[in-house]
């Protein structure tokens, strides 16, 4: 997958989340975004993802630049699975039913269709013993699958996950990591925002470091976490754990 960005800035109230980014990544499989909180990240993700749009300046994923217009941006998202530090859940229904929800309204698959879909992807990430829990009933862990689940479910061309794990113990992130491995080894496209620079460094053959709202590099993965070249990165890697 390219990901061509070209002068990008996004404010909210006097608080500029992204100022003039550049960037060009000719190939990747696996995007990680790192840096400080409030760097913006989650920002990015929601522009790349079509939730947002931008101040100014074009994001163009794989050849197609992402629109601005509503109408168009419904088309652009059916493809993505978007995942969110908060999952995102609807409270009132069940696992089942955050899943087949999408594949029904939005993707076009029958009650069927769709009751069929959930049911393997629970089964395949045991939770078919969950399925008619609402959230509110679920571990912080289980919410996480469920919600990988439902981003998965339409079979995207693309996921973006926004620190999928801040949120969770020990236990559940790695959970949750080995969940991101294996849509990897499956082929799945994947932008991902972490703290967790061990696993960003596994995972991924492209980073992009973000401080401010502003780029500070834009590399492979390799040369990022290895590189000596800019004080400022090493400082963080440094203070970081890995």
């Amino acid at each position: 997958m390219k990901l061509e960005i070209q002068d990008l800035s996004k404010s909210y109230a006097k608080l500029h989340a992204l100022s003039n980014l550049t960037v060009d990544i000719p190939s990747f499989n696996v995007l990680t975004l790192i840096g400080p909180s409030g760097s913006g990240k989650s920002t990015l993700i929601k522009l790349i993802a079509g939730l947002d749009v931008p101040d100014h300046g074009t994001i163009n994923l794989d050849g197609v630049t992402i629109p601005t217009d509503e109408s168009l941006l419904l088309e652009y998202r059916r493809p993505l699975g978007v995942i969110f530090q908060a999952w995102n859940l609807f409270p009132h229904l069940t696992a089942e039913q955050n899943i087949t929800l999408s594949l029904h309204h939005v993707h076009g698959y029958s009650s069927e269709e769709s009751r069929v879909i959930a049911y393997e992807l629970l089964q395949r990430f045991s939770m078919q013993a969950h399925a008619h829990k609402k959230p509110f009933e679920l571990s912080g862990g289980q919410c996480q699958r469920v919600a990988i689940i439902r981003a998965i479910a339409a079979r995207p061309k693309l996921i973006l996950l926004d620190e999928p794990t801040s949120a969770l113990d020990p236990i559940m992130t790695s959970e949750v990591f080995e969940l991101i491995v294996e849509l990897k080894n499956q082929g799945t496209a994947l932008i991902l925002s972490t703290h967790h620079l061990a696993f960003a460094e596994k995972i991924s053959d492209w980073s992009i470091f973000l401080s401010n709202g502003k780029l500070i590099a834009s590399q492979p993965s390799a040369e990022m976490y290895r590189s000596q070249g800019n004080p400022y990165i090493q400082n963080y890697l440094h203070k970081m754990p890995l």
